[in-house]
């Protein structure tokens, strides 16, 4: 008999340490918990991943500078600028295989055709009327305009990249894009290579 007491009470002592460590283990995680950002926080952090990521790269065009090409602060994030033509590409270029970019960086020809970078400011133009739904759709699934049933978004953009972000990194982008200076600017539909 006293081997069962000493075995209950074995068991009890188990099952007690094993619910403490369980209430401790809760408390920990809820501890560690990353608080949410504030506005003020996620613009910033939006800036922060915008400046890293490249977006500058296709979405803002480029005035030539001493040191190469540099950032049209007075266009940035414009994308491909509506009133500026865009020169003849090199069809023996393409035939080979090449993919060329315009002299400003936000047109791209390629085998797929010619796409033009997107205006991915706060204007209405841009991403002004956009929902933060769109936004996701179009960074996680590829869609123009974040739209359901809308065209996949063409190369250069590599949102198949971008898709690998955090939720908190797509917020933070969005909010930090949806701050910036509104450049009015409706950028050309995208020629399909069959239509080259």
């Amino acid at each position: 008999m006293k081997k069962i007491m000493l075995s209950l009470g074995g068991i009890a002592a188990l099952l007690a340490i094993g619910i403490t460590a369980c209430q401790s283990n809760q408390a920990k995680e809820v501890t560690n918990v990353t608080p949410k950002l504030s506005k003020e926080e996620l613009v910033k952090k939006g800036e922060y991943l915008v400046n890293t990521i490249g977006c500058d790269d296709c979405h803002s065009p480029k005035i030539m500078g001493p040191k190469g090409p540099e950032v049209d602060l007075e266009h940035r994030f414009a994308g491909f600028l509506q009133d500026h033509p865009t020169p003849p590409a090199d069809s023996n270029a393409l035939k080979k295989g090449w993919a060329l970019f315009g002299p400003e960086l936000t047109v791209a020809v390629g085998p797929w055709g010619t796409s033009y970078a997107a205006n991915i400011t706060s204007d209405s133009t841009g991403i002004g009327n956009w929902t933060e739904a769109q936004f996701f759709k179009a960074i996680r699934e590829g869609k123009y305009k974040g739209l359901d049933n809308s065209r996949p978004l063409l190369p250069p953009m590599p949102w198949y990249n971008f898709a690998k972000l955090t939720d908190e990194d797509i917020s933070a982008i969005f909010n930090y894009l949806k701050s910036t200076k509104p450049v009015k600017n409706v950028v050309p539909s995208p020629i399909l290579a069959s239509h080259m």
